[in-house]
C-alpha cells in the first residue's frame, strides 16, 4: 500500500468514526477527542488507540463494538484492533472546535 492509498483508507476511517457517538453526548467521538491514534498497515490491518470520557463509561462496550463494526466496513479493512487506554486521561480540552460548539462550550 502506498501513501496514497493510506492516506485515503485513513480518512475513510476517520469519516467512519464520525457516525459513533456515546449515548449520552450528542458529539461523535472522534470530535470529541477519543481517538488518540489510528494506524493502517500494509495488509489492512488497523490498529486503533482510543479512550472513553470516563473509565466507568456505562456504554463502554457499546462503543467500542460500534467503533470495531464501522472501521470494518472501510473498502480494504481486513481487520481491526482497538486498544483501549486511560493515559493520557481524556479532557475537554481535547475536543474539536465543531464539538465544543456543539456542546455549547464555546
Amino acid at each position: 500500500m502506498n501513501l496514497e492509498e493510506k492516506l485515503q483508507k485513513e480518512t475513510n476511517i476517520v469519516q467512519a468514526l464520525r457516525n459513533v457517538y456515546d449515548p449520552e453526548i450528542p458529539v461523535n467521538i472522534y470530535d470529541l477527542g477519543l481517538i488518540y491514534e489510528i494506524d493502517v498497515k500494509d495488509d489492512g490491518l488497523v490498529d486503533v488507540v482510543m479512550t472513553l470520557t470516563a473509565p466507568a463509561c456505562p456504554a463502554a462496550d457499546f462503543i467500542l463494538e460500534e467503533v470495531n463494526e464501522k472501521v470494518q466496513e472501510v473498502e480494504g479493512i481486513t481487520g481491526v484492533n482497538v486498544d483501549l487506554v486511560f493515559d493520557p486521561p481524556w479532557d475537554k480540552d481535547m475536543m474539536s472546535e465543531e464539538a465544543k460548539l456543539e456542546l455549547g462550550m464555546l
